[in-house]
């Protein structure tokens, strides 16, 4: 049997400090290092699971275990999805340019606009969740979403553009549970580059 390939922890495009005073280092680190990690660990764990009981001829409870391999996948692919769209605030601007920022103004009116419903998307997500900007595969158009743990509520065929991590471990050591002080703080480390960078793939 050939060689198979496992999911990587992702090194971070910045230092550890780089993003405060928005997320401090030691929130940084204890979200990167240890909530990431754990997600990168346990998909692991479910493929080595599920080689094991391949080669032996075994069964495995399928149904609780791909919803567990959905769950850490999920939480895997978007953490390095959210690491990528964050920059040192010195290296970010206070809102997008290029395809990106006409995209937006030209579906919510204008940037403000937007971030104002970004915010209260990701502000009003139901429990442990994210606040999302896609693309709908369907029409082109920039559309919201709010996705609750890692992999429920996920619209098909909506190609992921930004995402903000809004479970209690994304920020409870610099904002305890005060989830809209950390959105607001959000949106001075965005890397605008990065998300108009991913529309411009996607629209290629």
């Amino acid at each position: 049997m050939a060689d198979k390939k496992f999911y990587s922890l992702p090194e971070l495009p910045y230092g550890y400090n780089a993003l405060e005073p928005y997320i401090s280092e030691a929130q940084l680190r204890l979200h990167h290092d240890k909530h990431h990690a754990a997600y990168v660990n346990g998909a692991n764990a479910i493929l080595e699971r599920l080689d094991k009981a391949r080669q032996a001829g075994t069964d495995v409870d399928m149904k609780a275990t791909l919803k567990e391999l959905s769950f850490n996948v999920g939480g895997h692919i978007l953490h390095s999805l959210f690491w990528a769209n964050l920059a040192p605030a010195a290296k970010t601007t206070k809102e997008p340019g290029g395809a990106l920022g006409d995209a937006l103004k030209n579906e919510f009116g204008s940037f403000e606009r937007f971030k104002k419903e970004f915010t209260a998307a990701a502000g009003s997500a139901e429990g442990s969740g994210w606040g999302v900007l896609a693309l709908c595969g369907k029409t082109n158009r920039p559309v919201l979403m709010q996705i609750e743990k890692h992999n429920v509520n996920v619209a098909p065929n909506e190609r992921i553009l930004m995402v903000l991590d809004v479970w209690e471990h994304a920020y409870y050591l610099d904002y305890k549970n005060e989830r809209p002080k950390f959105v607001e703080a959000f949106w001075n480390i965005v890397n605008w580059n990065e998300v108009n960078k991913r529309l411009e793939t996607i629209l290629k």
